[in-house]
């Protein structure tokens, strides 16, 4: 952490002194016609709470947390994108899966756009379900300094209105003494080798510790997504008394409830929570991931005497089920960081030295292999089952993710999974195995990376292709 940090408790006593329950608005994109948007990467000055410095911030449409663009399944989005910034970049539109030439990986994908140019990105979101956006050239960067956004796909007959329907984006930022972004801690060597940048605010829709209002004995979605570069939120959902109705995008079977407390929500994560309150009582939102506890959000309860109607029945996407007699399987292996056991890495097909490994960051690798090779990972046939068995040899934690496809979580540490879940983004722990499998059927190149963003710049991330 920052040795300029400023107090979390001295921050929350600055930014709640005048703070009254408010309703979080709707940062929803205005169409310029049906179902186009025009998105724009521009410098923002804003501050985070009352009497902090300015930061400069960057973000689309001058909008901390990003504006919202919400469609129904299966339309066609056109998103004109203006890159307003010194440097060029790109967004990636995560959890879609998308024609392979949208997708957004700058040097794979696509050139990322330079500064003063335009770019138009076109694709059907075939999946219902909570999405997001963001930066994906130098995204360590960029996504660290306010470059996302939610994406929302209604079903085509909408689940929840939208008074019900609630857009929970959750970021951390490390603020300096005097309240403002701390630029200058982006990129350090330290941070690539251990547990990523992680901030010491928690905000929620670009707001410290919100107030959130709610109706005794209705029932609302909540669309949590983690957007954090690098922390793992752990939400007291016992607390919460939510049941989980999705995750990345995917609708469950049924509401589950939880007996289990904390939730972990990794970087790039999605969970949909359905929450009814029945008193009103007020609830927090609360993050126990740290040291010290504390809420990043309060729901507070309006009374309301109407009886609880029947909660929505839930619809899932159709997604191409793995069939395991034909599967065809692989292995990876992440390696390095602090603490490795791994040595030195293959970078751009050379073997470096531990000095040229520290000096070029490369310190993370798949299989050895820091970075995006010349060559994929692997070369699929489409329409192949594809197992991958993960092997954590690190001491640290990973937010896998792969683009273009999900896939289900078949087991972990050999043990396997009675309910096989889809998801696009997993976590694993150190030294363990995660096993996963997904159906090839989307051609193109994509990229297979840890999305805690400083692993992934430092080195974990690769790509395979579908043919």
């Amino acid at each position: 952490m920052s040795k300029t940090k400023i107090s979390r408790r001295n921050l929350l006593k600055a930014s709640l002194a005048t703070m009254a329950a408010v309703s979080l608005p709707k940062l929803v994109l205005a169409m310029a016609e049906e179902n186009v948007f025009y998105l724009t990467a521009k410098k923002s000055s804003l501050l985070f709470f009352n009497g902090a410095a300015a930061s400069e911030l960057w973000t689309y449409n001058g909008v901390l947390s990003g504006p919202e663009i919400r469609v129904k399944q299966g339309a066609e989005i056109t998103v004109i994108f203006e890159n307003q910034l010194d440097e060029a970049t790109s967004i990636h539109w995560h959890g879609i899966r998308i024609d392979n030439k949208m997708d957004g990986v700058s040097g794979l994908t696509q050139e990322a756009v330079p500064p003063g140019e335009k770019f138009t990105y076109k694709f059907v979101a075939p999946d219902a379900g909570t999405f997001w956006y963001h930066a994906h050239n130098m995204s360590w960067s960029h996504v660290a300094r306010g470059l996302y956004g939610a994406l929302i796909i209604d079903e085509k007959t909408p689940l929840f209105d939208p008074d019900h329907d609630i857009t929970i984006i959750v970021d951390d930022w490390r603020l300096d003494a005097q309240g403002r972004l701390d630029v200058d801690s982006i990129g350090g060597v330290k941070e690539w080798a251990h547990s990523g940048r992680l901030g010491n605010i928690i905000t929620v829709n670009g707001e410290l510790r919100p107030n959130i209002l709610l109706n005794q004995n209705e029932t609302y979605r909540l669309r949590v997504i983690n957007v954090a570069n690098s922390r793992i939120i752990a939400f007291d959902i016992n607390q919460l008394g939510a049941e989980i109705i999705a995750y990345d995008g995917q609708t469950l079977g049924s509401p589950r409830k939880t007996n289990h407390s904390p939730l972990f929500l990794g970087p790039a994560q999605r969970v949909d929570l359905m929450l009814t309150p029945k008193s009103t009582q007020n609830i927090p939102l609360s993050n126990l991931g740290d040291a010290e506890p504390y809420n990043i959000a309060n729901f507070v309860i309006q009374e309301n005497s109407a009886p609880i109607k029947p909660t929505p029945r839930l619809t899932r996407n159709i997604l191409p089920i793995p069939d395991f007699t034909q599967a065809e399987f692989h292995k990876i292996i992440i390696q390095g960081g602090a603490m490795s056991r791994m040595g030195a890495p293959i970078y751009k097909g050379k073997k470096l030295t531990i000095i040229e490994s520290m000096e070029s960051q490369q310190i993370w690798a798949l299989n050895g292999i820091a970075n995006l090779d010349d060559k994929p990972m692997f070369d699929l046939k489409q329409g192949k089952t594809i197992v991958i068995d993960f092997k954590n040899d690190t001491s640290f934690r990973h937010a896998m993710h792969i683009h273009g496809h999900h896939f289900k979580i078949i087991s972990g540490n050999g043990v396997t999974y009675d309910e096989q879940l889809w998801k696009d983004t997993f976590l694993i722990n150190p030294n363990s195995t995660i096993q996963i499998a997904f159906v090839a059927d989307n051609l193109g190149k994509w990229l297979l990376h840890c999305h805690m963003l400083e692993h992934a710049a430092g080195g974990m991330n690769t790509w395979f292709r579908i043919t």
